[in-house]
């Protein structure tokens, strides 16, 4: 007599959407909602020590507002930039199925939900060092003397070199959309040292700017491409114009 064995199907993926979904939306708001407990607790603490209905208290008013919001600021971008490093929410390069099914896409969703509000309120209160030290916590390379004017889609595959300049309202991508076929690649951007990314330039996925190289203003460099060191581009798509090096006397 033989006995038959029941064996059950793997996990459909389709079971993950859901509660996919779910945290895509719960997530963001849980860390935000956290972010402004030191500011609860400041405020409570504040209504021991200050009277506000006093004319001193309407005089502090105004400071105590804006450094409450700052305080808010601040940790939101501490806990949103600890959450994604401290759990690894980063994705690699490569091409994978536009879905929240996928690790990849799944990841790239969760850190636009977590980081594209705080990348925004920076650019609106640039804090400098502050803004370094959060791209740096996503997983962003940033070497010394740089600047970061422009705006950074995506951290975890970006890096710039020393001594660089990104001009305010450059747009780097390491992200690109297929929506006919469905899918997301990702694919890191290199930037080399003594570098100029001028404003408004827009770089795709893919793109190696060798060191002493200067991107001109308003300039697209397409997915992919190399840019030769101690060069100047500019137009759409990006072409070269010149050296950007001094000739030696």
């Amino acid at each position: 007599m033989t006995q038959t064995e029941s064996t059950s199907p793997p996990p459909s993926k389709k079971g993950m959407r859901l509660p996919r979904l779910f945290l895509l939306s719960f997530i963001p708001f849980l860390v935000f909602s956290l972010g402004f407990i030191p500011a609860i607790v400041v405020v409570r603490l504040s209504m021991f020590l200050v009277s506000f209905e006093s004319l001193v208290g309407l005089i502090i008013l105004p400071f105590f507002i804006v450094v409450l919001m700052l305080l808010v600021f601040l940790s939101e971008l501490f806990l949103s930039g600890s959450i994604i490093r401290l759990f690894g929410i980063q994705y690699k390069e490569g091409t994978y199925e536009y879905s929240v099914r996928e690790n990849a896409a799944f990841k790239w969703m969760l850190i636009c939900q977590l980081y594209t509000p705080m990348r925004k309120l920076l650019e609106m209160i640039p804090l400098g060092g502050m803004q370094r030290s959060y791209l740096r916590l996503l997983g962003m390379k940033i070497g010394k003397n740089t600047l970061v004017g422009g705006v950074i889609k995506d951290p975890c595959l970006t890096e710039l070199g020393a001594n660089t300049t990104v001009g305010e309202y450059a747009v780097l991508y390491a992200h690109l959309h297929d929506y006919n076929k469905g899918t997301i690649t990702f694919s890191k951007i290199r930037v080399g040292d003594r570098c100029v990314v001028g404003a408004g330039a827009i770089i795709m996925p893919g793109v190696r700017i060798e060191n002493d190289t200067l991107v001109g203003a308003g300039a697209i460099v397409p997915k992919n491409h190399v840019l030769s060191q101690g060069k100047i581009y500019v137009g759409n798509p990006a072409g070269e114009l010149g050296s950007s090096q001094k000739p030696s006397s």
